[in-house]
């Protein structure tokens, strides 16, 4: 998904994640598309602090099939294509390991 994708699904009210269920797009009151992490509650910006390259790789987000969601955060569950290049740690994307150790 682009960021315009992103974007309108979150608009349209689409539930939206990134790499798995666990991690959710929405935009705060202030109007800010963030990232969470639901089991910790961690968030990352969607983007950079210009607001143009995503925090993430387009193939990694995805609208979220019923079944997927709230039931099972944290699941791999993706549509068929949908891979994951990032690396793991501690069930963690390795990138963002540095925010739920408070150093974000």
């Amino acid at each position: 998904m682009t960021l315009e994708d992103i974007k309108a699904a979150v608009d349209a009210g689409q539930t939206v994640h990134w790499a798995n269920t666990g991690y959710v797009v929405h935009k705060d009151r202030l109007g800010q598309y963030l990232i969470t992490y639901l089991p910790n509650g961690s968030c990352i910006g969607l983007t950079d602090r210009e607001g143009h390259r995503l925090n993430g790789k387009e193939v990694e987000f995805f609208i979220a099939r019923s079944e997927d969601s709230a039931e099972n955060p944290g699941s791999q569950t993706r549509r068929a294509g949908e891979g994951r290049s990032t690396r793991r740690r501690g069930g963690i994307p390795t990138r963002t390991a540095a925010l739920t150790r408070g150093r974000g």
